[in-house]
């Protein structure tokens, strides 16, 4: 497996996965997600793959198809009450549905967090939908902690 900056040759598979994503978030909140649709436009995708601010990783099989991604995002927090530091953002980490199984997401995630070391990140966040508990469940196996909680109440 080769694991790498995603490149405008990966956007329909980015795009594929993309789609994926969004069933999955359609299934567990309806209500919130269209299943069909997808988070970014080919014209947005095309922006974020040279935006060295937002680094999207591809992981490749030794072929080199297309297995799955990680989209980031770098956050410099200068606040009041806390030290300078970077955070980086996992924005999405997907694996194909059609391969899940082969540890694929686990190094990606590795990938992103060794990256995000090297280049002086204080650490990794992200947000898991509540009623995902298999990502919940990968991302606790990955090491990750709760940081926070995110609450809302349907109107």
């Amino acid at each position: 497996m080769k694991i790498g900056r995603a490149e405008t040759k990966d956007l329909p598979d980015i795009e594929r996965l993309l789609e994926q994503v969004c069933k999955v978030h359609a299934d567990l909140r309806p209500d919130l997600f269209i299943a069909g649709n997808r988070k970014y436009t080919e014209e947005e995708l095309s922006v974020i793959l040279k935006d060295d601010s937002r680094p999207i990783f591809a992981a490749y099989d030794d072929d080199g198809s297309f297995m799955g991604y990680c989209f980031t995002a770098a956050e410099e927090h200068k606040g009041f009450n806390e030290p300078p530091h970077k955070t980086l953002y996992i924005d999405d980490l997907c694996v194909d549905e059609n391969i899940r199984g082969r540890h694929v997401g686990r190094a990606l995630y590795e990938y992103v967090r060794n990256w995000a070391k090297a280049n002086g990140f204080y650490n990794l966040t992200l947000h898991v939908w509540e009623n995902n508990e298999s990502a919940k469940s990968f991302y606790n196996a990955m090491g990750m902690k709760i940081q926070l909680y995110g609450m809302e109440e349907v109107l």
